[in-house]
């Protein structure tokens, strides 16, 4: 889950379980990362709505997201109690219509199974203008139905962020920030698309274009 595709999950190797599990094994996870949550600034600054600052108390109230696409809703559970700072980010960009409009630009069919959004440039090297921290890394596990973020390497987070549609083993450095509620089977219809191996045998643009329409913040 690198940002650009050469490194993205990798082309044909996957490098996801090799340059990043190294980068994971050199910079183990902080066990609390949240009581640290700073956003800063980084390039690129991709459709920037600014740089959000970090509010605990708003941080912890729950909520859920509603992902309207051309293929059906995903809904998710953010996990405001465990990824305070993660999702935070992502509503702030999604109340500022960051995802609107943009597509989820890589699919992975072969050794992990994930969906990866959130690059408004669909180019899969594209950023809000900031990164912030890890969190939740601690025992973290990808079954079906997780939403975790993309990076480049420990606390590097962005806007990108991935739907694992079958469960996936990957060492534990992707921040887990979401339990998909609803749209698992929109997810495992557009795998059952497949995907165009542009990256790779298993790794590509999804056959199914997966359009984001608009991102909806419900509160809970």
């Amino acid at each position: 889950m690198l940002r650009k595709p050469s490194a993205l999950l990798a082309a044909s190797a996957l490098l996801l379980l090799g340059t990043a599990t190294q980068a994971a094994a050199d910079n183990p996870p902080s066990a609390a990362p949240s009581a640290a949550c700073t956003y800063t600034p980084a390039v690129p600054a991709d459709n920037f709505k600014g740089i959000p600052l970090f509010d605990p108390v708003k941080a912890a109230k729950p909520y859920s997201a509603t992902l309207r696409t051309g293929q059906g809703a995903i809904t998710f559970r953010a996990l405001t109690d465990k990824a305070p700072c993660t999702t935070y980010s992502f509503k702030f960009l999604a109340r500022r219509d960051y995802f609107d409009r943009s597509h989820c630009h890589r699919l992975t069919t072969a050794r992990i199974y994930v969906l990866q959004c959130g690059d408004p440039t669909g180019t899969g090297s594209g950023g809000p203008g900031y990164s912030f921290p890890d969190e939740n890394l601690t025992g973290a596990t990808y079954p079906a139905g997780t939403v975790a973020m993309a990076n480049a390497g420990p606390n590097t987070n962005g806007s990108q962020f991935f739907f694992v549609w079958k469960d996936t083993k990957l060492s534990p450095a992707y921040t887990p920030f979401g339990k998909v509620t609803a749209g698992l089977d929109v997810l495992q219809r557009i795998a059952a698309g497949g995907e165009d191996d542009q990256n790779g045998p298993g790794d590509g643009f999804p056959r199914l274009p997966v359009n984001i329409k608009r991102v909806q913040i419900k509160s809970r």
